[in-house]
């Protein structure tokens, strides 16, 4: 890594990187498929399919709607594969869904500490979800690093959803750094290939979501989980 690419800023996906998947959105993928269906368990499993799930063993396909989706285009995947219900209803109760799900939700580590230790190496910290924000600032008032974090952005910010680059750029121009001064960290190609399509320094995946060693092959670095990143951090910091 030469000087002009040194790391200064560190962007995460939430879902599948910062929060176990498995553990925090299965549940909430089988309400979600409950809602659509609007009771009607076969179509429930049906639409679950249609969207990336396996409705028996809950397994996610790396990079389908379910794994990396906006709740837009999950609704629109839906109303496509059999749901009666009109696209921007259902947009309405999965948003209210995911935001309650921040309830319930399971991190991959203590993130609180995680994100203090990096905020004092100075790093400048953004969450950057195909989620809403609502849920994104839930998560971080819940499990303790809201005051470490410098922006959040939601496929409802205005920044536009993933992989176009506009997510990173936003985080870009609220703190001050250029992408190359940027690792964007997650769990599918959708978050690798935002970061590259906006020239982020590295692209980092973890092992927490949906995807796997073999979908996230574009990555630079692929961890278990985030807790790896601190391992490379004085090498990021190289100036």
């Amino acid at each position: 890594m030469t000087a002009a690419s040194a790391i200064r800023g560190i962007l995460f996906d939430k879902d599948g990187t910062l929060l176990d998947y498995d553990e925090s959105w299965l549940p909430v993928n089988r309400e979600l498929g409950r809602i659509a269906a609007q009771g009607d368990a076969a179509l429930a499993d049906h639409l679950l399919a249609a969207c990336g799930m396996d409705p028996v063993s809950g397994h996610i396909v790396p990079d389908s709607l379910l794994a990396a989706g906006s709740t837009r285009q999950i609704a629109e995947g839906l109303v496509a594969a059999g749901s009666r219900m009109d696209v921007g209803e259902l947009t309405v109760r999965l948003d209210e869904l995911f935001s309650s799900a921040a309830e319930s939700s399971v991190p991959v580590t203590d993130l609180a500490a995680f994100f203090g230790r990096l905020h004092a190496r100075g790093f400048k910290l953004g969450v950057a979800s195909s989620d809403n924000e609502r849920s994104i600032l839930q998560t971080a008032r819940r499990f303790g690093f809201a005051e470490y974090v410098d922006y959040v952005a939601g496929y409802d910010s205005g920044f536009g959803i993933k992989p176009d680059p506009g997510m990173v750029l936003g985080f870009c121009s609220a703190t001050g750094l250029s992408p190359s001064e940027v690792v964007m960290v997650g769990d599918n190609n959708h978050d690798l290939h935002m970061g590259r399509n906006a020239g982020v320094g590295l692209a980092i995946a973890v092992l927490t979501g949906t995807g796997s060693r073999e979908s996230l092959a574009a990555a630079d670095y692929c961890f278990d989980d985030i807790t790896g990143i601190e391992a490379i951090l004085p090498h990021l910091q190289l100036a």
